[in-house]
């Protein structure tokens, strides 16, 4: 079955592929929006991440005819009520990881280490060409650094320590990591989109059965015709 990833982030195509993996679904395909030569990609004007999700996996099916996943992920700080949470990827104005990392760091400079409390959320959503949808949510608690650290990840991962690693470290003499200084396979099992893409697998693999069955049927009534 072919898998259109509505995204322009490799990063997030390769985790995709490792949850499907680890779950034994090897007959799916994944292509991004560029690898089906693009199409005009909507406005992302939701108000929460599903709507945004199911706004860019709906526009993908429609536009290449095929089950297209999209997802919708995010920032939310306590001290900002929030924020920067479906303005994430643009909190700066610029589009750009280390402006909007720079900007949020100056906006909670004065916030002390007890308050500066934060989660990342992910809404991934499946639409198929006969309107079909499938949508799950994952949220992974933290909170945030003064400084970023770490070079693996995207996005604010450097600026997040997840509550595994403080609770990990308790006792010891370690440093928690923040989620770029962990490996993929770390934060696969532990982050908010992980969670998001391990709720989906079920309907994944159904939808992987359903493409296997078509594909056979398909496969006998072109023998038969062929031998007629």
């Amino acid at each position: 079955m072919l898998l259109h990833v509505a995204t322009h982030n490799t990063k997030k195509l390769a985790e995709l592929r490792r949850v499907l993996d680890a779950a034994g679904i090897d007959n799916c395909e994944l292509v991004t929006t560029e690898d089906l030569l693009g199409y005009e990609e909507p406005v992302e004007d939701g108000r929460t991440f599903a709507d945004n999700a199911l706004i860019k996996a709906r526009a993908g099916a429609k536009a290449t005819g095929e089950v297209t996943l999209a997802d919708d992920s995010g920032l939310c700080v306590k001290e900002m009520n929030g924020m920067p949470g479906v303005l994430s990827a643009r909190w700066s104005g610029e589009g750009d990881d280390d402006a909007n990392n720079e900007l949020l760091l100056k906006q909670m400079k004065d916030v002390p280490l007890g308050r500066r409390d934060a989660s990342f959320v992910s809404v991934c959503a499946i639409v198929t060409p006969d309107g079909e949808e499938f949508i799950e949510k994952g949220e992974w608690v933290g909170r945030l650094l003064r400084n970023p650290v770490g070079e693996n990840g995207f996005g604010y991962d450097p600026l997040f320590v997840p509550a595994e690693e403080d609770e990990r470290v308790e006792g010891t003499d370690e440093r928690p990591r923040s989620s770029a200084e962990l490996s993929a396979e770390e934060k696969d099992a532990l982050s908010h989109r992980g969670k998001a893409l391990e709720a989906l697998v079920p309907a994944i693999s159904s939808l992987v059965t359903q493409w296997e069955a078509r594909t056979a049927e398909q496969s006998e009534e072109d023998e038969e015709s062929s031998s007629s």
